[in-house]
């Protein structure tokens, strides 16, 4: 009986090992595909001049191609939380700031009028440290002081990445890069 219990515990245990490698190995290839390189910048832009920054919604990413093509960024991002926040298609960077100053947009205020006229740069900023302006009213891409959104969605209609990754897109970046969100 207890030759049969071993037996037993080793069919389980094997069984059990086998389950947990091809689980293993589905992450693995997760992980693998999610640092592929990204879709080839021809297949949302006709041209790289000003470099480009694709905001893709649905994988929560933004990718930077540059001018030469030489260069490119992958970094993860926080999204808009619904639909009616996002807004898709092109546009192009128009302002840079370091140490933005965050003021609420109408909707937003709409939403909650307590909310202050504007917040200055610093922590608590939801701008985070930089923000790149869009040619669009009130969407801009732009860091976050809350680095836990990274990946997930935010009440508003900007794209926000983690205070470094923003720094480092702020430097790539220039006034006329082009940016489609998709």
């Amino acid at each position: 009986m207890q030759k049969l219990n071993l037996r037993r515990r080793g069919i389980l245990s094997a069984a059990a090992a086998a389950f947990a490698g091809l689980a293993l190995a589905g992450g693995v290839r997760e992980a693998e595909a999610a640092r592929q390189e990204p879709d080839d910048w021809r297949n949302h832009f006709s041209t790289l001049e000003h470099g480009a920054i694709l905001a893709d919604l649905r994988q929560r990413v933004v990718i930077f191609w540059s001018e030469d093509g030489a260069v490119q960024r992958r970094y993860p991002t926080a999204v808009p939380a619904a639909r009616e926040f996002s807004r898709l298609g092109g546009t192009r960077v128009i302002r840079k700031v370091e140490g933005p100053t965050w003021r609420p947009t109408p909707l937003m205020r709409e939403r909650d009028p307590a909310l202050p006229a504007s917040l200055p740069p610093g922590p608590g900023n939801p701008f985070g440290s930089h923000a790149l302006y869009l040619e669009w009213d009130h969407y801009r891409i732009h860091g976050t002081d809350d680095p836990s959104r990274v990946g997930s969605t935010l009440a508003h209609g900007c794209i926000g990445l983690a205070n470094a990754h923003i720094a480092e897109l702020f430097g790539l970046a220039t006034i006329g890069t082009q940016v489609r969100l998709v």
